[in-house]
Protein backbone atom coordinates (compact mmCIF):
# COMPACT_ATOMS: atom_id res chain seq x y z
CA UNK A 1 0.00 0.00 0.00
CA UNK A 2 1.55 3.09 -1.39
CA UNK A 3 2.51 5.50 1.74
CA UNK A 4 0.49 8.87 1.80
CA UNK A 5 1.87 11.61 0.09
CA UNK A 6 0.84 14.30 3.57
CA UNK A 7 3.83 12.17 5.44
CA UNK A 8 6.29 13.07 2.74
CA UNK A 9 5.08 16.70 3.25
CA UNK A 10 5.74 15.84 7.48
CA UNK A 11 9.46 14.59 6.46
CA UNK A 12 10.55 17.45 4.41
CA UNK A 13 8.48 20.42 7.36
CA UNK A 14 10.76 18.53 9.88
CA UNK A 15 13.72 18.75 7.64
CA UNK A 16 13.67 21.92 6.93
CA UNK A 17 12.59 23.44 10.61
CA UNK A 18 15.30 20.86 11.83
CA UNK A 19 17.67 22.77 10.00
CA UNK A 20 15.98 26.53 10.37
CA UNK A 21 15.31 26.35 13.87
CA UNK A 22 18.46 24.40 15.15
CA UNK A 23 20.40 26.68 13.03
CA UNK A 24 18.31 29.48 14.88
CA UNK A 25 19.05 28.81 18.61
CA UNK A 26 22.70 27.83 18.03
CA UNK A 27 22.86 31.74 18.62
CA UNK A 28 23.07 31.64 21.87
CA UNK A 29 26.40 29.81 21.69
CA UNK A 30 27.77 32.24 18.99
CA UNK A 31 26.58 35.07 21.67
CA UNK A 32 28.64 34.11 24.17
CA UNK A 33 31.76 33.41 21.73
CA UNK A 34 30.71 37.08 20.22
CA UNK A 35 30.95 38.84 23.70
CA UNK A 36 34.32 37.05 24.49
CA UNK A 37 35.79 38.59 21.58
CA UNK A 38 34.00 41.90 21.03
CA UNK A 39 33.32 43.22 24.58
CA UNK A 40 29.87 43.91 23.71
CA UNK A 41 27.12 44.56 26.62
CA UNK A 42 24.53 41.98 26.72
CA UNK A 43 21.76 44.37 26.00
CA UNK A 44 23.27 45.50 22.83
CA UNK A 45 24.12 42.43 21.92
CA UNK A 46 20.81 40.58 22.76
CA UNK A 47 19.04 43.07 20.45
CA UNK A 48 20.49 42.20 17.16
CA UNK A 49 18.33 38.69 18.07
CA UNK A 50 15.53 40.59 19.29
CA UNK A 51 15.57 42.29 15.68
CA UNK A 52 15.77 38.81 14.15
CA UNK A 53 12.16 37.93 15.79
CA UNK A 54 10.36 40.65 14.96
CA UNK A 55 12.04 40.08 11.17
CA UNK A 56 11.09 36.77 10.22
CA UNK A 57 7.74 36.95 12.09
CA UNK A 58 6.71 40.27 10.45
CA UNK A 59 7.88 37.92 7.08
CA UNK A 60 6.10 35.09 7.69
CA UNK A 61 2.83 36.80 6.56
CA UNK A 62 3.83 37.38 3.04
CA UNK A 63 5.41 34.44 3.11
CA UNK A 64 2.15 33.05 4.48
CA UNK A 65 -0.01 34.75 1.84
CA UNK A 66 2.74 33.73 -1.14
CA UNK A 67 2.59 30.31 -0.29
CA UNK A 68 -0.95 30.45 -0.60
CA UNK A 69 -0.71 31.59 -3.85
CA UNK A 70 2.28 30.07 -6.19
CA UNK A 71 3.07 27.10 -3.28
CA UNK A 72 5.42 26.24 -0.72
CA UNK A 73 7.98 25.30 -2.63
CA UNK A 74 9.93 28.17 -3.95
CA UNK A 75 9.28 30.26 -0.95
CA UNK A 76 11.38 27.91 1.34
CA UNK A 77 13.99 27.51 -1.38
CA UNK A 78 14.27 31.22 -1.33
CA UNK A 79 14.80 31.28 2.17
CA UNK A 80 17.40 28.67 2.24
CA UNK A 81 19.26 30.96 0.13
CA UNK A 82 18.70 33.87 3.22
CA UNK A 83 18.94 32.43 5.75
CA UNK A 84 22.22 30.20 4.39
CA UNK A 85 23.69 33.30 3.10
CA UNK A 86 23.44 35.42 6.00
CA UNK A 87 24.97 32.90 8.79
CA UNK A 88 28.06 32.62 6.16
CA UNK A 89 27.85 36.32 6.54
CA UNK A 90 28.09 36.67 9.74
CA UNK A 91 31.89 34.83 9.57
CA UNK A 92 32.98 38.65 8.34
CA UNK A 93 32.01 40.55 11.57
CA UNK A 94 33.91 43.12 13.63
CA UNK A 95 31.38 45.83 13.76
CA UNK A 96 28.40 45.79 16.31
CA UNK A 97 26.28 47.04 13.06
CA UNK A 98 26.81 44.08 11.11
CA UNK A 99 25.16 41.70 12.70
CA UNK A 100 21.86 43.64 12.98
CA UNK A 101 22.43 43.83 9.33
CA UNK A 102 23.51 39.81 8.27
CA UNK A 103 21.26 38.04 11.21
CA UNK A 104 18.75 40.64 12.35
CA UNK A 105 17.51 41.64 8.82
CA UNK A 106 18.46 39.09 6.04
CA UNK A 107 18.48 35.91 8.16
CA UNK A 108 15.07 37.05 9.04
CA UNK A 109 13.90 37.40 5.84
CA UNK A 110 15.02 33.53 5.30
CA UNK A 111 13.61 32.37 8.35
CA UNK A 112 10.46 34.12 7.60
CA UNK A 113 9.61 31.53 5.17
CA UNK A 114 10.36 28.48 7.34
CA UNK A 115 7.55 28.18 10.09
CA UNK A 116 4.21 29.66 8.62
CA UNK A 117 5.19 27.77 4.54
CA UNK A 118 5.94 24.58 6.47
CA UNK A 119 3.26 24.30 9.09
CA UNK A 120 0.08 25.81 7.08
CA UNK A 121 1.03 23.33 4.10
CA UNK A 122 1.05 20.88 6.72
CA UNK A 123 -2.31 21.48 7.98
CA UNK A 124 -3.79 21.94 4.27
CA UNK A 125 -3.16 17.84 4.32
CA UNK A 126 -4.65 16.85 7.39
CA UNK A 127 -7.96 17.31 8.83
CA UNK A 128 -8.28 14.27 11.32
CA UNK A 129 -4.51 13.66 12.32
CA UNK A 130 -3.54 17.51 11.79
CA UNK A 131 -2.03 17.08 15.56
CA UNK A 132 -0.20 14.28 14.99
CA UNK A 133 1.07 15.32 11.73
CA UNK A 134 1.87 19.15 13.27
CA UNK A 135 3.44 17.05 16.18
CA UNK A 136 6.04 15.18 13.91
CA UNK A 137 6.51 18.28 11.61
CA UNK A 138 7.52 20.20 14.67
CA UNK A 139 9.63 18.07 16.32
CA UNK A 140 12.31 18.94 13.50
CA UNK A 141 12.62 22.68 15.37
CA UNK A 142 13.35 20.74 18.43
CA UNK A 143 15.43 17.88 17.33
CA UNK A 144 17.59 20.79 15.45
CA UNK A 145 17.70 22.80 19.28
CA UNK A 146 18.91 19.25 20.64
CA UNK A 147 21.61 18.72 18.18
CA UNK A 148 22.93 21.54 16.82
CA UNK A 149 24.21 23.83 20.06
CA UNK A 150 26.09 21.39 20.62
CA UNK A 151 27.85 20.58 17.73
CA UNK A 152 28.02 24.48 17.17
CA UNK A 153 29.92 24.76 20.92
CA UNK A 154 32.37 22.20 19.12
CA UNK A 155 32.67 23.63 15.71
CA UNK A 156 33.48 26.83 17.71
CA UNK A 157 36.16 25.13 20.01
CA UNK A 158 37.92 23.33 16.99
CA UNK A 159 37.46 26.05 13.84
CA UNK A 160 36.49 29.34 15.28
CA UNK A 161 33.61 31.51 15.63
CA UNK A 162 33.45 32.15 12.35
CA UNK A 163 34.62 29.05 10.52
CA UNK A 164 31.95 27.71 12.35
CA UNK A 165 29.11 30.55 10.66
CA UNK A 166 30.79 29.14 7.57
CA UNK A 167 29.82 25.69 7.96
CA UNK A 168 26.96 26.55 9.44
CA UNK A 169 25.77 28.35 6.10
CA UNK A 170 26.82 26.27 3.82
CA UNK A 171 25.11 23.31 5.46
CA UNK A 172 21.67 25.78 6.07
CA UNK A 173 21.36 26.39 2.40
CA UNK A 174 22.35 22.63 0.95
CA UNK A 175 19.92 20.82 2.81
CA UNK A 176 16.43 23.04 3.06
CA UNK A 177 17.16 23.45 -0.98
CA UNK A 178 17.16 19.61 -1.23
CA UNK A 179 13.82 19.16 0.56
CA UNK A 180 11.73 22.19 -0.72
CA UNK A 181 10.81 20.50 -3.98
CA UNK A 182 9.29 18.23 -2.03
CA UNK A 183 6.72 20.59 -0.34
CA UNK A 184 3.46 20.64 -2.31
CA UNK A 185 0.56 22.93 -1.38
CA UNK A 186 -2.21 20.80 -0.73
CA UNK A 187 -3.54 17.37 -1.17
CA UNK A 188 -6.15 18.33 -3.96
CA UNK A 189 -3.02 19.71 -6.32
CA UNK A 190 -2.29 15.66 -6.31
CA UNK A 191 -5.64 14.70 -6.71
CA UNK A 192 -6.08 13.24 -3.19
CA UNK A 193 -7.64 14.31 -0.15
CA UNK A 194 -6.55 15.08 3.52
CA UNK A 195 -5.43 12.19 5.57
CA UNK A 196 -5.25 9.97 2.64
CA UNK A 197 -9.07 9.76 2.75
CA UNK A 198 -11.04 8.54 0.22
CA UNK A 199 -13.60 11.30 0.34
CA UNK A 200 -13.06 15.09 1.85
CA UNK A 201 -12.98 15.12 5.52
CA UNK A 202 -16.41 16.05 7.51
CA UNK A 203 -17.24 20.03 7.61
CA UNK A 204 -17.04 19.82 11.28
CA UNK A 205 -13.70 19.39 11.34
CA UNK A 206 -12.45 22.61 9.90
CA UNK A 207 -15.49 24.07 10.78
CA UNK A 208 -16.07 27.62 9.10
CA UNK A 209 -14.92 26.25 5.23
CA UNK A 210 -11.92 27.95 5.06
CA UNK A 211 -12.41 31.97 5.66
CA UNK A 212 -10.63 34.44 4.57
CA UNK A 213 -8.73 36.96 6.22
CA UNK A 214 -10.81 40.07 6.49
CA UNK A 215 -13.83 37.61 7.44
CA UNK A 216 -11.58 35.93 10.41
CA UNK A 217 -10.85 39.79 11.72
CA UNK A 218 -14.33 40.00 12.29
CA UNK A 219 -14.51 37.29 14.73
CA UNK A 220 -13.53 37.87 18.50
CA UNK A 221 -12.00 34.23 18.48
CA UNK A 222 -9.25 35.68 16.28
CA UNK A 223 -8.28 38.31 18.02
CA UNK A 224 -8.54 36.85 21.42
CA UNK A 225 -6.14 33.85 20.13
CA UNK A 226 -3.62 36.51 19.20
CA UNK A 227 -3.79 37.59 22.62
CA UNK A 228 -2.86 34.81 24.28
CA UNK A 229 -0.12 33.92 22.06
CA UNK A 230 0.96 37.18 22.32
CA UNK A 231 1.56 37.00 25.94
CA UNK A 232 3.25 33.47 25.85
CA UNK A 233 5.48 34.45 23.10
CA UNK A 234 6.48 37.94 24.39
CA UNK A 235 9.32 36.51 26.72
CA UNK A 236 9.76 32.73 24.92
CA UNK A 237 12.62 33.68 23.64
CA UNK A 238 14.70 34.77 26.58
CA UNK A 239 15.93 31.33 27.68
CA UNK A 240 16.81 30.70 24.73
CA UNK A 241 18.78 33.62 24.08
CA UNK A 242 20.13 33.56 27.58
CA UNK A 243 20.61 30.64 29.00
CA UNK A 244 24.31 30.23 28.20
CA UNK A 245 25.21 33.17 30.12
CA UNK A 246 22.93 32.26 32.85
CA UNK A 247 24.53 28.96 33.54
CA UNK A 248 28.22 31.15 33.35
CA UNK A 249 27.15 33.01 36.15
CA UNK A 250 26.03 30.33 37.74
CA UNK A 251 29.48 28.96 37.50
CA UNK A 252 29.28 26.31 34.62
CA UNK A 253 31.52 26.42 31.41
CA UNK A 254 29.96 27.36 27.74
CA UNK A 255 29.53 23.68 27.09
CA UNK A 256 27.54 22.79 29.71
CA UNK A 257 25.47 25.72 28.88
CA UNK A 258 24.78 24.73 25.13
CA UNK A 259 23.85 21.09 26.74
CA UNK A 260 21.38 23.40 28.69
CA UNK A 261 20.04 24.61 25.60
CA UNK A 262 20.01 21.35 24.24
CA UNK A 263 17.61 19.96 27.40
CA UNK A 264 14.90 22.53 26.64
CA UNK A 265 15.13 20.95 22.90
CA UNK A 266 14.79 17.67 24.50
CA UNK A 267 11.77 18.71 26.38
CA UNK A 268 10.48 20.43 23.17
CA UNK A 269 10.87 16.74 21.37
CA UNK A 270 8.63 15.27 23.87
CA UNK A 271 6.13 17.92 23.94
CA UNK A 272 5.58 18.21 20.09
CA UNK A 273 5.16 14.33 19.42
CA UNK A 274 3.43 13.88 22.70
CA UNK A 275 0.74 16.71 23.03
CA UNK A 276 0.28 16.69 19.27
CA UNK A 277 -1.77 13.99 19.35
CA UNK A 278 -2.98 13.84 22.94
CA UNK A 279 -4.99 17.15 21.38
CA UNK A 280 -6.14 15.22 18.26
CA UNK A 281 -8.13 13.45 21.11
CA UNK A 282 -8.74 16.18 24.13
CA UNK A 283 -9.33 18.89 22.49
CA UNK A 284 -6.84 22.32 21.38
CA UNK A 285 -7.98 24.63 23.31
CA UNK A 286 -7.64 22.94 26.98
CA UNK A 287 -3.89 21.17 25.79
CA UNK A 288 -2.56 24.49 24.66
CA UNK A 289 -4.08 26.15 28.35
CA UNK A 290 -1.95 23.17 29.73
CA UNK A 291 0.97 23.94 28.51
CA UNK A 292 1.06 27.64 29.25
CA UNK A 293 0.61 27.07 33.03
CA UNK A 294 3.39 24.46 32.43
CA UNK A 295 5.62 26.88 30.91
CA UNK A 296 5.15 29.07 33.73
CA UNK A 297 6.00 26.31 35.91
CA UNK A 298 9.22 26.45 33.66
CA UNK A 299 9.88 29.82 34.12
CA UNK A 300 9.56 29.57 38.08
CA UNK A 301 12.23 26.57 37.62
CA UNK A 302 15.11 29.08 35.66
CA UNK A 303 14.44 31.67 39.26
CA UNK A 304 14.92 28.95 41.66
CA UNK A 305 17.87 27.27 39.93
CA UNK A 306 21.37 26.92 41.65
CA UNK A 307 22.04 23.79 40.54
CA UNK A 308 22.06 21.97 37.49
CA UNK A 309 19.84 19.34 38.17
CA UNK A 310 17.04 22.17 39.09
CA UNK A 311 18.68 24.26 35.82
CA UNK A 312 17.90 21.08 33.48
CA UNK A 313 14.25 20.30 35.05
CA UNK A 314 13.54 24.02 34.34
CA UNK A 315 15.12 23.87 30.21
CA UNK A 316 12.93 20.19 30.07
CA UNK A 317 9.96 21.49 31.16
CA UNK A 318 10.27 24.78 29.98
CA UNK A 319 10.97 22.88 26.39
CA UNK A 320 8.40 20.72 26.44
CA UNK A 321 5.59 23.28 26.90
CA UNK A 322 7.17 25.83 23.93
CA UNK A 323 6.99 23.00 22.01
CA UNK A 324 3.28 21.95 23.01
CA UNK A 325 1.92 25.49 22.25
CA UNK A 326 4.67 26.53 19.18
CA UNK A 327 3.05 23.35 17.65
CA UNK A 328 -0.78 23.89 18.11
CA UNK A 329 -0.85 27.51 16.95
CA UNK A 330 -1.48 26.34 13.06
CA UNK A 331 -3.66 23.70 14.47
CA UNK A 332 -5.94 25.57 16.54
CA UNK A 333 -5.76 28.33 13.38
CA UNK A 334 -6.91 25.57 10.88
CA UNK A 335 -9.56 23.86 13.19
CA UNK A 336 -11.15 27.48 13.58
CA UNK A 337 -11.13 28.65 10.62
CA UNK A 338 -10.45 26.29 8.24
CA UNK A 339 -7.41 25.18 5.93
CA UNK A 340 -8.10 26.83 2.40
CA UNK A 341 -6.12 30.12 3.46
CA UNK A 342 -4.15 29.07 6.47
CA UNK A 343 -1.07 30.52 5.27
CA UNK A 344 -2.24 33.96 5.37
CA UNK A 345 -3.79 33.24 8.68
CA UNK A 346 -1.42 31.66 10.58
CA UNK A 347 1.46 34.46 8.80
CA UNK A 348 -1.24 37.26 9.88
CA UNK A 349 -1.19 36.30 13.64
CA UNK A 350 2.14 35.12 13.93
CA UNK A 351 3.51 38.77 12.49
CA UNK A 352 1.31 39.98 15.69
CA UNK A 353 1.68 38.05 18.05
CA UNK A 354 5.57 36.41 17.29
CA UNK A 355 7.19 39.39 16.55
CA UNK A 356 6.44 40.38 20.47
CA UNK A 357 9.17 37.47 21.02
CA UNK A 358 11.44 40.34 19.94
CA UNK A 359 11.22 42.45 22.48
CA UNK A 360 11.95 39.45 25.06
CA UNK A 361 16.01 38.99 25.07
CA UNK A 362 15.99 42.92 24.48
CA UNK A 363 14.45 43.75 27.98
CA UNK A 364 15.96 40.68 29.55
CA UNK A 365 19.29 42.67 28.90
CA UNK A 366 18.34 45.55 29.84
CA UNK A 367 16.82 43.47 32.87
CA UNK A 368 20.51 41.64 33.72
CA UNK A 369 22.98 44.91 32.70
CA UNK A 370 20.76 47.23 35.50
CA UNK A 371 20.24 44.80 38.19
CA UNK A 372 22.97 42.24 37.16
CA UNK A 373 20.47 39.37 37.70
CA UNK A 374 17.50 37.13 35.17
CA UNK A 375 15.56 36.60 37.67
CA UNK A 376 12.88 39.53 37.99
CA UNK A 377 12.37 38.94 34.07
CA UNK A 378 12.04 34.92 34.45
CA UNK A 379 9.03 35.95 37.58
CA UNK A 380 7.60 38.54 34.73
CA UNK A 381 7.67 35.65 31.76
CA UNK A 382 5.59 33.19 34.30
CA UNK A 383 3.20 35.74 34.92
CA UNK A 384 2.32 36.45 31.29
CA UNK A 385 1.93 32.79 30.86
CA UNK A 386 -0.60 32.55 33.35
CA UNK A 387 -2.56 35.11 31.77
CA UNK A 388 -1.98 33.69 28.48
CA UNK A 389 -3.42 29.88 29.75
CA UNK A 390 -6.31 31.84 31.02
CA UNK A 391 -7.50 34.11 27.15
CA UNK A 392 -7.20 30.41 25.78
CA UNK A 393 -9.59 28.70 28.01
CA UNK A 394 -12.10 31.86 27.24
CA UNK A 395 -12.10 30.45 22.98
CA UNK A 396 -14.87 29.49 21.15
CA UNK A 397 -14.86 28.61 17.55
CA UNK A 398 -16.75 31.41 15.14
CA UNK A 399 -20.61 30.89 14.73
CA UNK A 400 -20.76 29.82 10.64
CA UNK A 401 -23.68 32.61 10.40
CA UNK A 402 -21.88 35.15 11.76
CA UNK A 403 -18.56 34.69 10.15
CA UNK A 404 -20.03 33.56 6.72
CA UNK A 405 -22.08 37.08 6.84
CA UNK A 406 -18.75 39.25 7.64
CA UNK A 407 -17.06 40.80 4.50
Amino acid sequence: MPVFYGWKVVAAAFTVLFTAYGAQYCFGVFFNALLEEFRWSRASLAGVFSLYTFGYCVAGFPAGRLSDAVGPRRVIAAGGLLLGGAMASMALVHHLWQPYVFYGLVAAMGMGTAYVPCNSTVVRWFAQQRGLAMGLANTGASAGTLVLPPLAQLAIAGLGWRGAYLVFGAAVFLIINAVAPLMRRDPESMGLHPDGAPAPPPAARDATGGLRLGAAMHTPVFWLIGAAYTATWLPVFIPLVHLVPFARDLGHSALVGASVVSAVGAGAVLGRLVMGSVSDRLGRKGTIALAMLLQSLGFVGFVVAHDLTVLYAAAVVFGYSYGTITTLFPAIIGDFFGRDHAGTLVGFLFMLAGSMGAWGPLLAGVVYDAVGDYRPAFLLSAGLNVVAAGLVLACRPPRRGAAASAP
